[in-house]
């Protein structure tokens, strides 16, 4: 019953975030858009104490609840897993921890958030992984099928759809996700929760708490008669059925081991204390140092970084646009600042998905790479749209409001001489001030001495 319901959790929790990326409209976003809010990263990010609080208490309480329910990337190593187990059960095995590389990945994870090389923290962070894949393989799937819909629709006199352009919007991020899926997917598989239990950073920080936690699957060694069934189904390889021992930094809570036992020897219950060797306990409180020291590091230079972002028509031609070489990239008004976009920012895409006139997209610059930017060959963007602000679940776009957004400069509008058709046409325009929603623009004689010019 407790794995019957761990699904359907983890199902309607990975299909709603899912749909956050794929809605290029912005409806969802209104009604579940709190849920990308709750990811461990993007809460730490934004010093959202008390979604961090509540994933470590539960945590505390059931485990890595996180990671098989709440963690979309989680949820899809399960689905292949799911999926490989139709070609071949009972294919685990139990094998060590590979302590080292975990934690050596954490201690990665921590120093170049320091370091402020995000390209690097983005990759390894896991919603933000999932989110890329989402955004970059499966959206332009997603919008070819709503503008087939929308076509037909038209045809029967039906303007409920309506179509949008599908294009790569950078060459990078798309291989890069590409290689994420590619990876994620033979890993899991392969051998399920092997990115989970040995690159995943949140993963080897939940895993060190739920060490802790107050239920757990628990081997009752009288009934227990070792034929191994609950190891060769154990996604996260760390039963050992002959010695009757769950690693539970790696567990994941997915309760497969209680429900495949005939015997029932495994119970999802209290754990009772047990005498431990001397060896034993010097293992754990190294281990328990090294986590605290790699935590308490990156839980104070998160604090630190945060507080200091606080105080810091015709029938003419058309040609596409050419993008500027611009010194410094455009961010949107909420971002506050190129420094705190780059600073909170996992480069998850949401923002970039759901921007209706695609202003947003993926930087290529190595300095801010995957990082939303802003460019408007494709589109300009709406006075009176403020979605990105809405999505983002870290603060690198903090809400803002309409009139918030009208108020802040994020760039000076430049006026090309040769390109203005009144020089090469020699004809009245004035577009520019017409269009300008702040008046910024004042119109001036072409020659101030012919009362007749332009």
């Amino acid at each position: 019953m407790l794995r019957k319901i761990r699904i359907i959790a983890a199902i309607v929790c990975c299909a709603v975030l899912t749909l956050l990326f794929l809605d290029f409209t912005g409806v969802l976003h209104g009604w579940f858009g709190w849920m990308a809010k709750i990811q461990f990263v993007p809460a730490l990010l934004a010093l959202n104490i008390v979604v961090v609080v509540a994933l470590i208490a539960i945590t505390l309480l059931f485990g890595r609840i996180y990671c098989s329910v709440i963690c979309p990337l989680g949820v899809y190593q399960d689905i292949i897993s799911w999926l490989a187990r139709k070609r071949k059960k009972n294919r685990f095995t139990c094998s060590s921890s590979i302590s080292w590389l975990r934690y050596s990945v954490l201690a990665i994870f921590v120093i170049v958030f320091i370091a402020g090389i995000n390209s690097i923290f983005a990759l390894i962070e896991p919603y933000s992984g999932y989110g890329r894949v989402v955004s970059n393989l499966f959206s332009p799937l997603y919008q070819w099928g709503n503008n087939l819909i929308a076509y037909f629709a038209e045809r029967m006199g039906s303007y409920t759809f309506y179509s949008v352009d599908v294009w790569i919007k950078s060459a990078v991020t798309f291989i890069i996700a590409a290689a994420t899926f590619v990876i994620i997917t033979v890993l899991a598989w392969r051998n399920g929760r092997t990115y989970c239990n040995t690159i995943c950073p949140v993963g080897t920080i939940l895993g060190f708490i739920s060490r802790f936690s107050f239920f757990k699957p628990v081997i009752d060694e009288e009934k227990c008669n070792s034929c191994g069934l609950c190891a060769r189904n154990c996604k996260a390889s760390c039963i050992d059925s002959k010695a009757h021992k769950i690693d539970y930094s790696r567990c994941v809570t997915c309760m497969d081991c209680v429900e495949k036992c005939n015997k029932n020897a495994i119970k999802y219950a209290p754990l009772q204390a047990k005498r431990k060797t001397t060896e034993n306990n010097n293992n754990a409180d190294s281990s328990r140092r090294k986590f605290f020291s790699i935590t308490a590091l990156f839980a104070v230079f998160t604090t630190l970084k945060a507080h200091a972002q606080m105080v810091d028509g015709g029938l003419a031609a058309i040609e596409n646009k050419k993008i500027p070489n611009r010194t410094t990239p455009i961010v949107p008004a909420g971002s506050q600042s190129l420094r705190n976009l780059a600073q909170h920012c996992t480069a998850c895409q949401l923002c970039v998905s759901v921007c209706p006139n695609q202003v947003l997209r993926p930087s290529n610059k190595l300095s801010a790479l995957m990082q939303p930017e802003m460019s408007y060959e494709r589109g300009y963007c709406r006075p009176e749209c403020t979605k990105c602000s809405e999505v983002c679940p870290t603060g690198a776009i903090n809400l803002i409001t309409t009139a918030d957004k009208s108020a802040t400069q994020i760039g000076h509008a430049v006026w090309i001489k040769e390109n203005c058709v009144v020089i090469h046409d020699s004809v009245s325009c004035r577009n520019c001030e017409r269009h300008c929603p702040v008046a910024a623009i004042q119109m001036v004689k072409l020659d101030a001495e012919n009362p007749d010019s332009l």
